[in-house]
This record gives structure tokens, sequence and C-alpha cells, in this order.
């Protein structure tokens, strides 16, 4: 146990005898032995090691849940279920399901697509995975923007400030920047700039064929 609390009752060790007194949190990382100075909860180690599975759920009143690893099983699930609705962070989903009444039977999760988890620095640009999160987005903006040289970051810059004031760090740390674009909300504090900036858009579809867009 790593409670925080400096004393705690009928509280079971990792050896499974229960204890009482003393008891302080854990003050090292079993990843790499260095000590915690933060008082933030622990990350548990075995999550951190744990390797991505893909799933498959069911819920209630017959909704299916699906999380592929590959690009190539996404497709191959779209395909099956054309209707189905893509997730990421839930942030428009969720509200659609529990205010507007709407129903998705099958929702494919493709947090966990390594493709579209894609974050390149180019010469020319950025390449941008669809469901590249809004805050490492950011990281990467920064990390770009103090690099470069300034004639080369306008857009970058632009992008940055505006998520400076999109949402707070916790929706920004699971909504996407496709999940973003999708939506198509009139008020978008985003699509506008990447109209700005000449983004390109390169869409495929359930049978792998590609097209790229302005």
């Amino acid at each position: 146990c790593s409670c925080a609390e400096s004393k705690v009752h009928n509280c079971k060790s990792s050896a499974g005898d229960a204890t009482s007194g003393d008891h302080g949190p854990a003050s090292h990382s079993e990843i790499n032995g260095t000590l915690y100075n933060e008082k933030e909860l622990i990350f548990p180690p075995e999550l951190v090691r744990r390797n991505d599975l893909p799933l498959k759920l069911l819920g209630f009143g017959g909704i299916r849940w699906y999380r592929p690893l590959k690009l190539e099983a996404l497709l191959d699930l779209k395909s099956l279920y054309p209707n189905a609705k893509l997730v990421v962070g839930n942030t428009e989903v969720g509200i659609e399901i529990n205010f507007k009444n709407a129903q998705y039977p099958i929702l494919i999760s493709v947090t966990h697509v390594h493709e579209l988890n894609a974050m390149n620095i180019k010469e020319n640009g950025l390449e941008i995975g669809s469901s590249v999160r809004l805050s490492k987005l950011q990281q990467v903006l920064i990390k770009v923007i103090a690099e470069r040289d300034i004639h080369e970051t306008s857009s970058c810059r632009a992008i940055n400030e505006q998520l400076k004031w999109f949402a707070g760090k916790q929706v920004k740390n699971v909504a996407s920047v496709g999940g973003n674009i999708c939506t198509a909300s009139p008020i978008s504090d985003l699509n506008p700039l990447w109209m700005a900036t000449r983004t390109e858009f390169r869409i495929v579809d359930s049978k792998g064929n590609i097209r790229t867009v302005l």
C-alpha cells in the first residue's frame, strides 16, 4: 500500500499480512529505483510494463466495444460495421449519448492504433496522426518552436497559442486531433487554423483507398 496517511489501519502489505501503525508511502520507483519527490499517486508499474492487447467487449443492451491495435484491423472492423462510431477521448460521443439520446451499438476505440498515434517532425512540416492527443500535439509544437527559426514556425505558434485556451488539461489529455476535426463544430477553435495553414488531410476508407484533401 502506498497511502499518504501517517496511520494506516487494516492495510494489507505486499506479503498479505494486516498491519497497523506508522506506514509511509513508497519512496522509490519499482521501475528504475529513483526517488519519488512529489505526492502524486504512484502509477502502478505493472500497468507501465503491460503490453497492449486488442479488446472486444460486450456491454449493456448489446453494445459492442472494439479496440484494435493496427490500422489494418481498424479498416476491417469499419468495413464490417460501416455505421460504427470511432472513439478516442469520448468527449463528444459521450455528450451525444448522454444528452442527445444518440444510439451507437458499435463503438471502435482508436486510441491504441499505432499508425494513428504517429507524430513526425519533418523538414516541410509536421505529420500528425488523427489519434494524437491535443496535449501531445502541444508538447511537440513547443519543441519545434524552440528548435526552428521563427519564420518557419508561424503556423506552429498560432496553433500552440490557440491550444492554450482550448478546454482544460484533463480534456486535452484525452481529446484527439482527428476527433476535434470530425466533430465539425461551427465554433471550433482549431479548424479555422487548419484551413488557414493549408493543412493537408490524408483520408483512408474502409477499403484502404487513400486520398489527400486540403
